[in-house]
């Protein structure tokens, strides 16, 4: 007598109802904007058609080095060697996965399984990704210090207000209710088996410098093909201004869960970009560029690998 087939946690089933109704009002909000400022999409279209193209080479290459960079940092995150070449294919795998799905379910979930089939418990292969996350954050906000001293008033802080006030009223509320949270003992024991597993990368300094060195690339190599990008349509921008742009835009489209940040980062960039003084025509083709070379030629490939590590038994 066979088994019934398991039923689906109905929170979680409602999780993934929200999750899609959130992609869906994104994307059709997407379409009413690309609708409504088509003259200007198009206009960025051609200017990116007349690009330099040495530059767009550049920038594709630093496109293919933001998955190397990535794999350095998920191999600094656990205690055993990986396989390099697997390794760098679930990177791409990942990222195919993260265009489909909600910002960092779909790296999440092909990263867990990769690191789960490469020998780690599934608690250990969770923690890894924390630790990654973690030092990526970090990074971003040290970057972004950094950059924020070089370029002093690119990115305006709002005054005090009774608006600001009540947010951080209100943070403080769900900190205090959240730590009298029935889950928070439980929450408290994953934070220590995070916090430990970072100490335990630090007593390895090759780990260390995989994990920090990676993700730091990973950030300089995204910011990088923004900024070759823009260098490609002959924008009067110096690098340190985009690469702090790039990193305050993702940053904030990063609290928006949309499948890639497509939607969010887009409207961040743009918005970014025009604040600085650059045309709207001239913002759309730097973001088309950006898109094409980090989202739209590699997502072919990286669902053919994702099937591939699939079929392989790899995921």
């Amino acid at each position: 007598m066979t088994a019934p087939p398991a039923l689906t946690p109905a929170p979680t089933r409602k999780r993934a109802y929200w999750q899609a109704a959130l992609t869906l009002a994104v994307f059709v909000t997407v379409v009413c904007l690309v609708r409504r400022h088509w003259p200007v999409l198009a206009s960025g279209a051609g200017r990116l058609a007349a690009a330099d193209q040495g530059w767009m080479l550049v920038a594709a290459t630093a496109a293919l080095g933001t998955w190397v960079s990535s794999a350095l940092a998920q191999q600094g995150a656990v205690p055993q060697r990986l396989p390099g070449g697997r390794l760098v294919a679930a990177q791409l795998a990942a990222s195919a996965a993260n265009h489909v799905l909600p910002a960092g379910l779909g790296a999440g979930a092909v990263n867990l399984r990769f690191l789960m089939r490469c020998g780690l418990p599934v608690g250990r292969s969770a923690s890894a990704l924390a630790v990654k996350a973690t030092a990526g954050v970090v990074v971003r906000i040290v970057l972004i210090g950094v950059l924020a001293a070089v370029c002093p008033g690119v990115l305006r802080v709002p005054p005090v207000s009774v608006g600001v006030l009540g947010a951080v009223l209100a943070v403080v509320v769900l900190v205090t209710v959240l730590l009298n949270c029935p889950l928070w003992p439980r929450c408290r024991r994953a934070l220590g088996t995070v916090l430990g597993d970072i100490r335990a990368v630090h007593a390895r300094p090759h780990r260390a410098v995989a994990l920090w060195g990676g993700s730091l690339a990973f950030a300089a190599l995204h910011s990088l093909v923004l900024i070759c990008v823009t260098q490609a349509v002959e924008l009067p921008l110096s690098p340190a201004r985009v690469a702090l742009l790039y990193l305050a835009a993702s940053s904030a489209a990063a609290l928006l869960p949309t499948p890639g940040g497509i939607g969010s980062l887009d409207a961040a960039l743009v918005f970014a970009l025009t604040e600085s003084g650059t045309t709207a025509s001239a913002a759309a083709s730097v973001v088309i560029g950006y898109r094409l070379l980090t989202v739209w030629l590699p997502l072919v490939p990286g669902l053919l690998v994702l099937g591939m590590l699939v079929r392989r038994k790899s995921l």
